[in-house]
Formats: structure tokens, sequence, C-alpha cells
């Protein structure tokens, strides 16, 4: 049993996409542990992606991820990193296959929709970030 973070972006917000997305996970049998309605801070977003803070693209994402309210989820299943990932679909949205979430919805690569932790060590780092263990440890 895996816990990882998945982010509902702001543009899925405002296209009120939550429900689509949070059912697709249900409906593949996965958990939803935990869940917010948040508003990125400046200070989360640096964090969160500080691999990405010294990069040209950084400040645009920035701007995008901290400009409206997005959805945090804590996600729970086997093998729900990778599963969740398979099912979000390529970050590019025209390489990603249809039935996936981006593959459906996403027009473009800045906004994409959704966001997924890549590995287990990202899952921790990120989960501890948005969501104390007892809010999702059930």
């Amino acid at each position: 049993m895996e816990t990882t973070l998945i982010l509902i972006k702001p543009d899925a917000v405002s296209r009120k996409l939550i429900g689509e997305i949070v059912s697709r996970f249900e409906s593949k049998g996965l958990t939803i542990r935990a869940m917010k309605l948040i508003r990125m801070s400046s200070e989360l977003a640096d964090k969160h992606y500080a691999e990405h803070v010294s990069k040209p693209f950084y400040p645009e994402l920035k701007a995008f991820m901290t400009g409206s309210p997005l959805v945090a989820l804590a996600v729970a299943g086997p093998d729900a990193i990778s599963l969740c990932r398979k099912m979000m679909g390529a970050t590019k949205p025209a390489d990603a296959a249809p039935g996936t979430i981006r593959g459906d919805y996403a027009t473009v690569v800045t906004e994409n929709l959704v966001h997924g932790s890549d590995s287990a060590d990202s899952a921790k780092r990120e989960l501890a970030l948005w969501f104390t263990e007892a809010e999702y440890a059930c």
C-alpha cells in the first residue's frame, strides 16, 4: 500500500474538473485519504518545486500555481504512485494517451491539470509539505 500526493492544479479547478478527476481515482479503486482546497503560498511553491526554483520557466510556473486555488489529495492504494502517474498521462498533453486525465482534458504543457509524486521519496517529501501524517494515515 502506497500513498502519493496528487495536486489538481488551478486550471482544472477553474474548469470545474475536480469531481471528474477525483472520480477517476476512486473508480480505479484508489482511496482518497485526505483532500483540501487551498491556495498555494509563495513559500510552499518554493518548497514544493525546490528543484525548479533556479530554472527559467519557474517564475511562470510559480505564478500559475499560486494564482488561484488548487486541490491537494493524499491518494492511497497498491502501487498508487505509478498507477496515478499512468492515469494522469504524459506531462505534454499532445503525448498523453486518450483515456488519461491529460489526454482527455489538457491542451498545453504549462497548464496540464494535475501533478503527481514521481517516486516514493518524492511522495514522502511532498505529502509532508501539504498534510500532517495524521491527516492521511487512516
